[in-house]
C-alpha cells in the first residue's frame, strides 16, 4: 500500500467552493522595494510613417496590414532581382572579354581588327 500515490487534500475555500488543497494560489510575496529590468534593443523599431497616413486617410485595417506585410517582402524581392541582374552583367563583361582575348591570341592581323570593330561597337 506504500505504492498507491498521495490523495490530494480537498478543502473548503471562504466562498463555499470546495478545491484541492494543491490548487490554492500562492500567498502573496512581501514587497522589496523597485525592481530593475534589464532590455537589450538590437534594433531600432520600425517606422509607422505609411501606417499613419493609411490610417489618417480613411484606409482600412487591412490594408495598412498588407503594406506591414507586403514592404519588406517587396524590398526583399527587389534586392534579389538587383543582385541577380548585377551577377549577371559581370558574367557578360567577363564573357565578353574572353571571346575577345581569345579572338585576338588565334586570329592573327584579322582576329585583332575583329576585336578592335567588337570594342568600337560596345563603345558607342
Amino acid at each position: 500500500m506504500e505504492s498507491l500515490p498521495d490523495i490530494p487534500q480537498v478543502v473548503q475555500l471562504p466562498d463555499g467552493t470546495y478545491t484541492y488543497a494543491n490548487h490554492l494560489p500562492a500567498p502573496p510575496q512581501h514587497y522589496s522595494g523597485p525592481q530593475v529590468i534589464h532590455q537589450h534593443v538590437h534594433q531600432a523599431p520600425p517606422d509607422r510613417t505609411v501606417q499613419r497616413i493609411a490610417l489618417g486617410s480613411g484606409v482600412g485595417a487591412g490594408a495598412v496590414a498588407a503594406g506591414v506585410y507586403f514592404g519588406p517582402l517587396l524590398v526583399g524581392v527587389l534586392t534579389a532581382i538587383a543582385a541577380n541582374l548585377a551577377l549577371l552583367a559581370f558574367l557578360a563583361a567577363v564573357c565578353t572579354w574572353g571571346v575577345v582575348t581569345v579572338v585576338r591570341s588565334v586570329g592573327g592581323a584579322d582576329g585583332k581588327r575583329a576585336a578592335d570593330t567588337v570594342r568600337r561597337s560596345r563603345r558607342r
